[in-house]
């Protein structure tokens, strides 16, 4: 069975200590799990899929603009895949097995072609990784529990910027959606 890891906003903006909105040292510290999981599911011949915000400084149309400051702007440090992560993308920009592409919602489905392109490649089984737990990450998995994906969230893999949140969010994953958490 073909699945996907879906490495969600892992970028120097929400992981890197002088990122404009970050999670700070809790991201950081999921660098090598991310990676390790990104490259074993490229020997697996399995897709490896970097939903990443893009938005526009002081957009008034972008919900997020009202709540946050500016972050994940094109053409910025501060979008750019941290750390190693970012080489392994770069290496990896021609293979077919590894998608980038642009979100402008916590959720990774809206706006975009995410379910399509994992529904021509008879993609059900995703499993999700990255920042921030209780936003992105949450809005991400509710999206595809409502799509009918089978779902497993790494909680050695996944941040957020409060204790209690990432606590919230990885019990609600279990005991609201029942997906898989590891």
């Amino acid at each position: 069975m073909t699945k996907a890891l879906l490495i969600i906003d892992y970028t120097n903006d929400f992981v890197a200590t002088n990122g404009a909105l970050t999670v700070g040292t809790p991201a950081q510290i999921l660098e090598p799990k991310i990676n390790q999981l990104a490259q074993e599911f490229l020997i697996n011949n399995d897709y490896i899929i970097l939903p990443t915000d893009l938005h526009n400084a002081n957009n008034p149309f972008e919900t997020e603009a009202k709540l946050f400051p500016p972050h994940n702007l094109l053409n910025t440090w501060g979008r750019q895949y941290f750390g190693k992560l970012n080489d392994w993308v770069q290496a990896q920009k021609n293979n077919e097995h590894v998608y980038a592409y642009p979100k402008n919602h916590y959720n990774s489905f809206a706006n975009t072609n995410l379910d399509n392109f994992l529904r021509e490649r008879h993609i059900t089984d995703l499993h999700l990784v990255g920042v921030c737990t209780d936003i992105c990450v949450l809005h991400t998995a509710v999206a595809a529990y409502d799509l009918n994906y089978t779902v497993t969230i790494h909680s050695d893999a996944v941040a957020t910027f409060t204790p209690n949140g990432q606590e919230w969010a990885l019990n609600h994953f279990t005991n609201s959606l029942g997906f898989k958490v590891i």
